[in-house]
């Protein structure tokens, strides 16, 4: 049995985070009381323990949120960070994330959970009641929540209450409902949402980067056009139909093409170009050589062309078919993103031709990851299965690796201890 002594004012937030994993750890190990009535009591008091706890963990999860700096060690957005490395569910993900982004907002909330004065469940459903609230809306329908609160509502009705002053505010404003932030930030600043509606169908809305936009118009474009002088449809129904055609496999993508000069691809500064001449950064026309759908035409010196990537030189129909059923997700372990959605990964990088498109020179990596490997090679280590699959695991930033081993800053934080991800450099 360890022991525990911490002065609470000396101590550190380290430390005390510490003192309390070493105090859980040892109850966990404990049986449960036989009296139901004391496992009634205790029960009460370490819930309401945990609810303080939370009130912590919010601040946390805001800071990391804020910062982005789950993507340095290579977690695309909060919510795969908490779902991959921590195990939780997506109800709790979603929970404590709408907490941690709100609480800046609801002072109120913020102050009655960290003073015991409320519990976790009531103040997750205020905030998620106000999170797509303007700030003087939210201040009014904090102060209207709680007032719901204090006259004994139980939680489910407080969040009906907040779904009706939702309601009356778009009512009022006559908005609809827009995505939240991390639904635009999910992927490289494209996002795409769809809600359905009361007959079946979808509404949907949607920005996609130039790289993006460049595979939309030369794969729907071609499609998108009049089927001849009778056809009366208007260019949306026209995409519409495009979209679906292609959704449902009916036509096979068109290709793309970007112009960019030797130097961009072999980390110059210059940006590339589509053929229509709208101008794609360098570090983007970089990472289109490296996806299949997209070629780059290549020119030296005095604008020579001097390479055209073909389609054959991406994985062919049935190369992708005999990875989707080796990779039921991303190779990336932890990532869940199915592999269905995932991109075809050269396990060993593209350049120029000189990597051959062999099927166990393959892998399937969602788009984040693909990107992230591309432009952090230091921190993917990659091996084989007893299978033959690839396995890329995640490795800590530099700086992270370098306080684990007792190099970095004092104070710094070196790795936790959980085997959900391997540490091995």
């Amino acid at each position: 049995m360890q022991s525990v002594t911490v002065e609470l004012e000396a101590a550190s937030t380290m430390e005390l985070v510490n003192a309390l994993s070493t105090i859980a750890t040892e109850l966990a190990s404990r049986e449960a009381p036989e009296s139901a009535a004391a496992c009634l009591e205790l029960t009460e008091t370490l819930v309401a323990a945990c609810d303080l706890q939370e009130s912590v963990l919010a601040g946390f999860i805001g800071r990391v949120d804020a910062a982005g700096e789950q993507a340095r060690w290579g977690y695309p957005s909060t919510q795969a960070w908490l779902r991959s490395r921590l195990g939780m569910r997506d109800n709790r993900v979603k929970e404590r994330l709408v907490l941690a982004r709100q609480r800046r907002r609801l002072p109120q909330v913020t102050e009655r959970l960290a003073a015991g004065e409320l519990s976790y469940g009531y103040a997750v459903t205020v905030a998620d009641s106000v999170a797509r609230l303007d700030d003087i809306d939210c201040a009014e329908a904090e102060t209207a929540l709680l007032g719901f609160v204090e006259q004994g509502f139980s939680a489910g009705k407080v969040a009906a209450f907040g779904r009706r002053i939702r309601d009356l505010i778009a009512e009022r404003d006559d908005t609809e409902d827009a995505p939240d932030e991390d639904t635009k930030r999910g992927y490289d600043k494209s996002w795409l949402t769809t809600t359905r509606s009361l007959d079946g169908g979808r509404y949907v809305k949607g920005w996609l980067n130039p790289e993006d936009a460049a595979i939309w118009d030369g794969t729907l474009a071609p499609l998108a056009k009049p089927a001849g002088p009778e056809d009366r449809r208007d260019l949306a129904e026209r995409t519409a139909a495009a979209l679906s055609s292609v959704l449902s496999g009916g036509h096979k993508a068109s290709k793309v093409t970007v112009i960019c000069d030797l130097e961009t691809l072999t980390g110059g500064n210059a940006p590339a170009r589509l053929t229509d001449g709208t101008p794609i950064p360098a570090a983007q026309a970089r990472r289109i050589a490296l996806a299949a759908g997209v070629s780059p035409l290549l020119l030296g010196r005095g604008n020579t062309p001097l390479y055209l990537g073909y389609r054959e030189r991406f994985a062919s129909a049935a190369q992708r078919q005999v990875l989707e059923t080796l990779y039921s997700s991303c190779a990336v372990r932890g990532c869940e993103v199915p592999g269905t959605l995932c991109e075809v990964d050269h396990v060993h990088g593209w350049a120029l031709g000189r990597s051959p498109t062999d099927i166990d020179q393959l892998a399937l990596t969602c788009g984040w990851h693909n990107r992230f490997k591309h432009s952090r090679p230091d921190q993917i280590q990659i091996t084989k299965d007893q299978d033959g699959r690839y396995v890329y695991r995640l490795l800590p930033p530099p700086d992270a690796r370098a306080s684990a081993t007792g190099a970095g800053p004092p104070g710094s934080i070196g790795p936790p201890d959980n085997p959900a991800l391997d540490w091995a450099a």
